[in-house]
């Protein structure tokens, strides 16, 4: 038996996947088979427990947690709680993934929040809305694959190697230039753009793990293969369930 096959005696850490459960989402079935990817590796084994969006009314609510994914699958029923759940593990430092929809609501929680614009909105939410944060992308990206340029000497470029690289997207709504500036004063980094600059990677230095990404890396995932975004993210929440444990150095690639 190899020592990540021995039974721990530490709690197993856990990861709230936030949205709306449906079988009708391809991301979200596929991560069952993800999870058990994930699992297989070096590391203790990650529970995961889906809390409907409606179901986050505190920042409490996730605070117990050791990560928070907020998946795909907007508009969500309780974009409140969505936004809630993204506070909740911005403020006690739990480790963050946000994709698709978990990137659009990560950057309408800090501009709301931290930098102080608390009218933005979402135009698949509210299309009437004066400032809209989230806008129809220039050209839809349902179903398709294109290149991101990450940035390096970024978490994202830890994750997944600096340069470009091809991603697989789900998705209509994207981030409005206009609100890239004050986004990065207040300590955002846009770590992953698209050829044209357009940001498809976020991340927040000096947290544990904070990251979101507009594309899914849930659908180049699968039961034999895990996308590096989702492994570094559950190295993450290993650490902050278990901090300095051989298990987590194991699963972030670290010597023990």
């Amino acid at each position: 038996m190899t020592i990540s096959q021995r039974p721990s005696l530490l709690p197993p850490p856990r990861v709230a996947l936030v949205g709306d459960r449906s079988p009708d989402v391809q991301a979200h079935t596929r991560i069952p088979a993800i999870i058990d990817f994930v699992n297989a590796s070096a590391g203790d084994p990650v529970e995961v427990y889906w809390l409907h969006s409606t179901a986050v009314t505190s920042p409490l609510d996730v605070a117990r947690f050791d990560g928070v994914w907020v998946v795909p699958g907007s508009p969500y029923e309780s974009m409140s709680g969505v936004l809630t759940a993204i506070e909740g593990a911005r403020l006690a430092g739990v480790p963050l993934l946000g994709t698709c929809g978990g990137f659009q609501h990560i950057l309408i929680e800090f501009a709301r929040n931290v930098c102080g614009l608390v009218d933005v909105a979402h135009a698949e939410v509210g299309p009437g809305a004066d400032k809209q944060l989230i806008v129809p992308l220039a050209c839809s990206l349902l179903g398709e694959e294109a290149v991101v340029v990450v940035a390096p000497g970024t978490k994202a470029a830890q994750a997944i190697g600096a340069g470009p690289v091809t991603e697989r997207y789900f998705c209509r709504y994207g981030l409005d230039q206009a609100y890239i500036a004050p986004l990065e004063s207040a300590g955002l980094v846009f770590s992953g753009r698209d050829e044209a600059g357009d940001p498809r990677l976020v991340e927040l230095p000096g947290h544990p793990f904070y990251l979101g990404s507009l594309f899914q890396p849930e659908l180049s995932s699968g039961p034999g293969w895990a996308h590096p975004l989702i492994i570094a993210f559950a190295a993450a929440v290993r650490e902050h369930a278990h901090p300095g444990s051989r298990s987590g150095a194991l699963a972030a690639g670290r010597p023990a």
